[in-house]
C-alpha cells in the first residue's frame, strides 16, 4: 500500500536543500543581555526582551505569590471556571496605561489577532492589510472568510487607491498593520492611516505587539508616540516582549471589549492565562509606568549601534532602515546568513539569522535591551566588522 505520509519526508528534504530547516536553540536559565547555551555563555541580541525584564526579581516574585495563591493554571475559560481577581485586574491596568475605556486579555498575542479579527469581519467584508503584518494578522484576515488585498508595505498611495477602487463594495471594511514590523524595525505611518480610515469609514486595528513598553513618553506604545490616543481604533499588544510575560490584549472602547467577550472563539474556548503570567504582566507594567529610565537606557543604545554600524559594517551588508530597537542587516541570500549567524555564535555573539519564507530577503535580525552593557555593543560590533 502506499504511504499517504511519504510526502513529508520529500518535504522535509527540500526544506533542507534551501537553508530554510528551523530547529530550537535551548537556554538555560533567566533571561536576559546575558545567556547560558550548553557550556557557553553568549551575548543575547535575538531577544524581544527589550526592557530586560524577563529575568527581574520583582516579576518573578510576583509570579510565585500569584501561584501560591490561585495555584498553576486558570484551570478553564474565563466564562466557565478559570476568571480570577488577577485577570480583571490586569485588563483594567492596561486600559489605564493605554488610556482606553477597557481591556481584555487573551492567551497569547495570536489568539488576540485571531480572535478579534474574525468576530469584526466576515464573507461580505473587505481586509486591507501591509504586505509585512505579522503572520497571526494575516492568518486571522484569513480565517474571517473577508475579501483580503493586501497594499504595498507602508505605502499609503496604494492603500489610498485600493480604498478607492474597492470600499463601496464591502459593508464593513478592517485596516490591519503592526505598527512596529517586527522584520525590519520600521514604523506604520498611523497618523495616515487613521485619517484613511476616516475618509473611507474604515476600522483600524493596529499590532502594538512591539511597540507595547517601548514608544511614547509613558511607554504605552506607537498610539501614545504618535499622539493618536484620542482617535478611534482597535489596539492588540503582547504581554510576552517588553512586559516580560506571556499573553496578549485588545484595548479599545468599552462595547469593543464587550463583543469580544461574548464573540472571539479564542477568549470564550481557551483557558485563561495563568495566575502567575497575569501577576507578572501586572508587575511589569508598574515597572515601565514608574522607572522611564529604562526606556531612556534601551534608546541610548539603539542609537549608539546604529551610529556605529552605519561608520564600520562591511561593504556586502546593509544596514536596512528602522526607528526601533530591532535593526536588521541584509545579506544576500539564506547560506550567507546561515554563515553569519554561525561565525558570530562562534565568538559568543547570539544573533538571529533570518531567512525566507519568513521574511523576502535574509537578513542578520538585531534586538536590543536596555540591560546590554557598552562592552556587549563593543563585542558585536567587532564581529560584525569580521565578517
Amino acid at each position: 500500500m502506499a504511504n499517504p505520509y511519504r510526502w513529508i519526508e520529500k518535504s522535509l528534504k527540500t526544506i533542507h536543500k534551501a537553508n530554510w530547516y528551523r530547529s530550537t536553540q535551548t537556554i538555560s536559565g533567566r533571561s536576559g543581555a546575558e545567556i547560558q547555551m550548553g557550556d557557553r555563555t553568549f551575548v543575547n541580541f535575538a531577544s524581544n526582551d527589550y526592557l530586560g525584564l524577563a529575568g527581574d526579581d520583582r516579576l518573578i516574585e510576583a509570579a510565585v505569590a500569584a501561584t501560591r495563591e490561585y495555584g498553576t493554571g486558570s484551570t478553564g475559560s474565563r466564562l466557565l471556571s478559570g476568571h480570577r481577581p488577577l485577570h480583571r485586574e490586569l485588563e483594567r491596568s492596561i486600559a489605564d496605561f493605554k488610556q482606553t475605556e477597557d481591556a481584555i486579555v487573551f492567551s497569547s498575542g495570536y489568539l488576540a489577532n485571531l480572535g478579534s479579527i474574525v468576530v469584526l469581519v466576515d464573507r461580505r467584508d473587505l481586509i486591507l492589510a501591509d504586505a509585512y503584518n505579522h503572520s497571526s494578522l494575516k492568518n486571522g484576515a484569513i480565517l474571517s472568510g473577508a475579501k483580503i488585498v493586501e497594499y504595498a508595505h507602508n505605502d499609503l498611495q496604494d492603500l489610498t487607491a485600493k480604498l478607492e477602487q474597492l470600499r463601496s463594495h464591502s459593508r464593513r471594511c478592517l485596516i490591519l498593520t503592526d505598527s512596529v514590523f517586527s522584520m525590519d524595525g520600521d514604523l506604520c505611518e498611523l497618523p495616515q492611516l487613521l485619517d484613511l480610515a476616516d475618509r473611507f469609514e474604515c476600522m483600524l486595528l493596529i499590532d502594538e505587539a512591539h511597540g507595547t513598553g517601548v514608544f511614547g513618553d509613558r511607554g504605552s506604545g506607537c498610539v501614545e508616540y504618535f499622539s493618536c490616543r484620542d482617535r478611534p481604533l482597535i489596539q492588540m499588544g503582547t504581554l510576552s516582549k517588553a512586559l516580560g510575560s506571556l499573553g496578549g490584549y485588545v484595548a479599545g472602547s468599552a462595547s469593543l471589549v464587550d463583543f469580544l467577550r461574548n464573540r472571539a472563539p479564542s477568549w470564550i474556548y481557551t483557558t485563561g492565562l495563568s495566575p502567575a503570567d497575569t501577576a507578572a504582566a501586572l508587575q511589569a507594567i508598574e515597572i515601565v509606568r514608574s522607572e522611564p529610565e529604562r526606556r531612556a537606557k534601551l534608546w541610548e543604545n539603539v542609537e549608539s549601534l546604529k551610529c556605529r554600524l552605519a561608520a564600520t559594517l562591511p561593504p556586502h551588508f546593509e544596514l536596512l532602515p528602522s526607528n526601533s530597537p530591532i535593526l536588521c542587516i541584509q545579506v544576500k541570500d539564506a547560506a550567507m546568513v546561515l554563515a553569519a549567524g554561525t561565525r558570530l555564535r562562534e565568538m559568543g555573539l547570539f544573533v538571529s539569522a533570518v531567512r525566507p519564507p519568513t521574511v523576502p530577503t535574509s537578513r542578520l535580525r538585531i534586538t536590543l535591551m536596555a540591560t546590554h552593557q557598552p562592552q556587549h555593543l563593543d563585542r558585536l560590533v567587532e564581529g560584525l566588522s569580521c565578517l
